[in-house]
């Protein structure tokens, strides 16, 4: 595997973004959807106890306790994710090095081969490597939390995140949120309702600005 051009450094913030190969949607049932927060989650750490496919057989039954990871050993920290049909945004912590890039080869590979498998297709499912942006201030993480998370309204898609189950929108602003993917509380004080209103009240502005993601990620 050849070295990145600039590599990440360790404890430093990142904007993640990935695309399929000229827009083929990718996750076409809450189940593709539910499957990727899982590979997030189970990737974020070093060692894993055993094969995602008994992880997920266990969070199916119920009998899946996510303690059992050691919450020390992550080579990654997720702040925040929005899953969309063709691409993905992830707001990164690098905690070990070449810790995304680990990640994200696990992530896109296991979840190559379910896709492949289940929709009958070969070849590759991503488009070249993943783009990286480093986060520079606590406020542009905070807005840039904003972005992934109005993603699916922008694209118009649902009128308010909330209607998006697919980031991590609503563990912001749901303490009793049943998923529980990110560390967004180690990096952001976040009021939930205030929270709310910040993202929401943005909404007809970031619509507006179809421009800004070009912006975040060059």
């Amino acid at each position: 595997m050849s070295l990145r051009k600039n590599q990440l450094v360790d404890g430093e913030i990142y904007h993640i973004f990935t695309k399929s190969i000229e827009g083929f949607s990718i996750f076409n049932s809450p189940k593709d959807f539910s499957r990727m927060a899982n590979l997030f989650y189970f990737y974020s750490f070093k060692n894993m106890p055993c094969k995602f496919s008994v992880y997920m057989k266990k969070e199916k039954e119920k009998e899946n306790e996510k303690s059992f990871f050691s919450q020390n050993d992550k080579i990654i920290k997720i702040i925040a994710y929005c899953i969309m049909p063709t691409h993905i945004h992830l707001v990164l912590q690098q905690v070990e090095t070449e810790g995304v890039s680990t990640f994200m080869n696990r992530v896109l590979l296991s979840y190559t081969k379910y896709f492949n498998l289940k929709y009958k297709r070969k070849g590759p499912l991503w488009e070249s490597r993943f783009k990286n942006v480093l986060v520079l201030s606590d406020e542009q993480l905070l807005h840039l939390t904003r972005y992934v998370h109005l993603n699916p309204v922008t694209a118009f898609l649902v009128n308010t995140p909330l209607n998006w189950k697919f980031s991590s929108f609503n563990e912001y602003i749901d303490s009793n949120d049943s998923i529980k993917v990110c560390d967004f509380r180690d990096f952001l004080d976040i009021n939930q309702q205030e929270y709310k209103k910040f993202v929401e009240d943005n909404t007809d502005y970031q619509r507006t600005l179809g421009k800004l993601k070009k912006l975040l990620l060059e």
